[in-house]
């Protein structure tokens, strides 16, 4: 973790909050997606005085109205990550992506113990904490050129909530800025992810990066499914990460997720296998 730059590595700072904690996949080309060039003490709400691309009409998280009519997508291929033979690289494709993905880095998006930290909601509904793995569109070099495009990026989200069933995975021994960790030989991807019979319930929209410069160049794709997660993993995010050190004490990093954004006139699409609604309950996952 680092400040500033557009660099592999870094990561942004403004305030009491942060928007990530990432893990680089696979080697070279790429950057942080979405790293800032500056530190902006006054917040996501005006970012767009620095960056007018803040303020556009395609801007992400959004909410997720499943009461609405929502176009249901049938994709021929379900969406899944797969290893390239004999390369470090992850890519992704099908499942209605306009190409073939490769992933650039990982990170995470997450409250404080008394407030959830997802950057997408689902009906109103915030969870605990949000994933989100940026790939780069192979036919680009860079991810300057990349922006450039509305199909120059796409993001995997994975949403986490706190159960009884978690993951096999902890957080990685890193509490400060610069400091890093080989996971290679003990790092799964697939711990991260629903299971894989739930990987063709998810939703897609049109959007972009959550941090500055805010580019409007992400086909997002959220899955419906969340990942479990014990409250002594998420506590571990809450109270081990900690700001790059300004003062005397270091500052924990808390509350580092972007407020959903208008939809405006984009649609949100879900794949057939998504759930539109639950009349019986009104909610989500009961």
């Amino acid at each position: 973790m680092g400040r500033g730059g557009m660099e592999m590595g870094q990561g942004l700072w403004w305030g009491q909050s942060c928007p990530w904690l990432y893990v680089p996949l696979g080697g070279g080309g790429g950057g942080t997606a979405g790293a800032p060039m500056a530190v902006f003490p006054a917040g996501p709400s005006h970012w767009k005085e620095l960056k007018a691309t803040c303020g556009g009409d395609k801007q992400s998280p959004v909410n997720i109205d499943r009461r609405c009519p929502v176009p249901l997508l049938s994709f021929a291929v379900m969406l899944s990550l797969e290893s390239e033979p004999g390369t470090e690289h992850i890519a992704i494709s099908g499942g209605g992506l306009p190409g073939r993905y490769r992933a650039l880095q990982l990170h995470f998006h997450w409250g404080s113990p008394s407030t959830n930290g997802s950057e997408h909601t689902v009906d109103g509904q915030q969870l605990p904490m949000e994933l989100h793995i940026v790939h780069i569109n192979i036919k680009y070099r860079t991810l300057g050129e990349a922006k450039g495009h509305p199909s120059g990026l796409a993001v995997l989200g994975c949403f986490f909530q706190v159960g009884c069933k978690c993951m096999g995975w902890v957080l990685p021994n890193i509490s400060h800025a610069g400091q890093a960790v080989d996971l290679a030989s003990t790092f799964r991807l697939g711990t991260l992810l629903p299971h894989v019979a739930q990987l063709s319930r998810y939703y897609r929209y049109q959007g972009s990066l959550t941090t500055p410069d805010c580019s409007e160049a992400v086909i997002w794709t959220l899955f419906e499914e969340p990942v479990g997660i014990s409250r002594e993993q998420l506590q571990a995010f809450v109270s081990t990460v900690h700001f790059p050190a300004s003062g005397a004490a270091p500052l924990k990093m808390t509350n580092n997720f972007r407020p959903p954004q208008p939809l405006h006139s984009r649609k949100v699409f879900s794949s057939r296998d998504a759930t539109l609604w639950n009349k019986g309950t009104g909610s989500w996952w009961d």
